[in-house]
């Protein structure tokens, strides 16, 4: 028991941090950027040693990006006051369908030309995914739930063919959450409205 502990610390040490994270995000907290940044920054290293070099890359994104939504959320909407929760623009939507396709693509011929990824297909699907996923999650888009489903779907079943177990149980109940918060984030949205 000691040996697998020992084997799965920094999985089991970004399990409960994210745990942490997705509920301050069901309750709209701002400090689940706080959160986020150290769970991405232990998510480097445990993604590295576990050959997933797209989700290792896609880190470094979120780290930037957990400082950019910590901002957006606290100073930046127009008012420079709390940012509202909304839906997501019709117009944006063929623009970043047609990025996710693209960098979809792009990280996947990266996957398969440059490392020995064994899951290259699945790895750049939900690294693509979630560049639009944590770009709305930072502007407060009520959508954005629908796009962490996704994401926590193939990545839940991605992680337990990679032997990160906690990680990957953690994705499952992130199915569950992204559903919950999905309905209490349109219901946060109606009462600010």
């Amino acid at each position: 028991m000691m040996d697998f502990l020992i084997a799965h610390w920094l999985d089991i040490l970004t399990t409960i941090l994210g745990l942490a994270y997705i509920l301050l995000e069901y309750k709209a907290s701002v400090w689940m950027w706080v959160v986020g940044f150290l769970m991405q920054a232990l998510g480097i290293v445990l993604y590295y040693q576990k050959g997933l070099y797209a989700d290792c890359g896609m880190e470094f994104y979120y780290l930037s990006m957990t400082v950019y939504g910590y901002w957006k959320w606290v100073r930046g909407s127009a008012s420079k006051t709390v940012l509202p929760i909304r839906h997501f623009p019709c117009r944006l939507v063929l623009p970043w369908l047609a990025l996710i396709v693209g960098v979809w693509g792009l990280i996947y011929w990266l996957l398969v030309t440059y490392t020995n990824s064994t899951v290259p297909l699945a790895d750049s699907f939900t690294t693509a995914l979630s560049i639009v996923g944590v770009w709305a999650l930072a502007h407060k888009y009520l959508e954005q739930w629908f796009i962490w489903i996704a994401v926590d779907v193939v990545t839940c079943v991605l992680y337990f063919y990679k032997d990160i177990p906690f990680k990957a149980s953690l994705y499952g109940l992130y199915v569950v959450i992204a559903i919950l918060g999905w309905f209490k984030w349109r219901r946060m949205m109606k009462e600010e409205s």
